[in-house]
């Protein structure tokens, strides 16, 4: 979640919908395509801000009135109470949590019954889907046994530890917290509690060498989580990373490089038994049934629906987009008096939209509809037809799996997923 708001349309103080909403979700489940929908739970505290870090978080325990540790969970608590009560006064039919996700931020900054009050609330009020799948991210040396069994017992099912590196350089340049004997530890306190594991790295920081990198995706395969995302590093305006390299004293990322590491990463993961599903996950899939897939991301990668509670989290709603106010203080502050969290909203044009499709499909091994770009394109998808031959001879797109309908990228088209989209989309 970036900390920068997007620009939109002022978003109403109620919180009120537009009345094409409840109609759009009505009709997607009277055609036998319900639209799913999910919570994600922004929790802003860090202990250090990594020189890395694009997100909205702060190390400041406390933020302001309503906005502190001690009191975040009664804050966000306000605000799923103020989403249930806008979705039922707009008509939107009710439909129970498929996922939740508590992100950040260092969630497991705050107490394991804080974290399980919140979920309970959101039970009460929207309901939660039996084997839904309930997420929280953490820091390896922000959880103990016991704070991971009571994660467990209030009803968490998965937790993702941000692993990065195994190599205590790549982790200093990176400003990570943790040391890396801290990882296998956490690994085996979440085991035991039943919580399913993923691990989370990050690829391409200037001074990691491929046998670095090689020696961080073997260690996280050890370790034998269920799920793996491996990320590139990418360097954001306005952060102490990207003004660094801009001064010179660190050197920018390599997309040689990385593309070098993701290949690695991807023979490493496939010889171990971890499927791609998305350009930068994998899950164990023995049986081919995509069971430790991140069901929460993929509802992102779907088009789906979903709540975002906390300060700067962004929502989607049958189309519509809508986010809060950034800081946490003017965040509570607006829950303190009754006024929706929100500040902004829009609902993205026929070609926004066809631009997302694209860009969210062609990201998965499912791959995207052929038929989704006949729906959507403005000329029928008559462009994208002649591109999508002309890439599946340039082995950027599996002509195999267009012969069933869909889009979908070859090992070499993962790494040129940008080009793909540019070119599906007619720019």
């Amino acid at each position: 979640m970036p900390s920068t708001l997007p620009l939109g349309d002022p978003a109403p103080d109620d919180g009120r919908f537009p009345d094409d909403v409840a109609h759009r979700v009505r009709a997607a489940a009277e055609a036998g395509r319900p639209r799913t929908f999910s919570l994600y739970v922004h929790v802003p505290f860090c202990t250090v801000r990594c020189g890395y870090c694009d997100f909205n978080t702060y190390s400041a325990e406390d933020l302001g009135p309503g906005a502190s540790r001690s009191s975040y969970a009664d804050t966000v608590s306000g605000e799923l109470e103020f989403a249930a009560q806008a979705l039922t006064a707009s008509d939107v039919p009710p439909r129970t949590l498929e996922t939740v996700f508590f992100g950040g931020g260092t969630p497991t900054l705050l107490p394991a019954s804080d974290l399980v009050s919140i979920l309970d609330r959101a039970r009460e009020l929207f309901g939660v889907t039996p084997g839904a799948e309930i997420t929280t991210e953490a820091n390896p040396d922000s959880v103990t046994a016991d704070s991971l069994r009571e994660l467990a017992h209030g009803g968490f099912t998965r937790v993702s530890f941000g692993m990065q590196s195994a190599v205590p350089h790549v982790l200093a340049t990176l400003e990570r917290t943790h040391r890396q004997e801290n990882v296998p530890a956490a690994v085996g306190w979440a085991r035991e509690a039943g919580l399913e594991v993923s691990l989370d790295l990050i690829y391409g920081t200037p001074g990691e060498s491929l046998a670095d990198w090689q020696s961080t995706v073997e260690a996280a395969v050890a370790l034998e989580p269920d799920h793996i995302s491996a990320y590139s590093l990418i360097v954001e305006d306005g952060t102490k990373f990207g003004a660094a390299v801009k001064r010179g004293s660190v050197a920018d990322v390599d997309p040689d490089d990385q593309a070098d590491k993701y290949l690695l990463a991807e023979r490493l993961l496939s010889e171990a038994g971890y499927r791609w599903y998305e350009i930068s996950n994998w899950a164990r899939d023995p049986e081919g049934t995509g069971a430790h897939r991140a069901r929460h991301n993929m509802a992102y990668w779907r088009d789906q629906d979903w709540w975002g509670a906390g300060p700067g989290a962004h929502s989607h709603l049958a189309g519509v987009r809508f986010w809060n106010a950034k800081h946490p203080a003017a965040y509570a502050q607006r829950l303190a008096t009754g006024v929706s969290p929100s500040v902004g909203r829009e609902e993205p044009d026929a070609e926004a939209r066809f631009l997302e499709r694209v860009m969210l499909g062609v990201r998965l091994a499912e791959g995207l509809e052929i038929s989704a770009l006949e729906e959507s394109a403005p000329d029928g998808g008559a462009h994208a037809k002649r591109e999508i031959a002309a890439m599946i001879a340039e082995g950027l797109l599996d002509g195999r799996a267009a012969v069933t309908g869909r889009v979908v990228p070859t090992l070499q088209g993962r790494l040129l997923d940008d080009a793909i989209v540019r070119r599906l989309a007619g720019f």
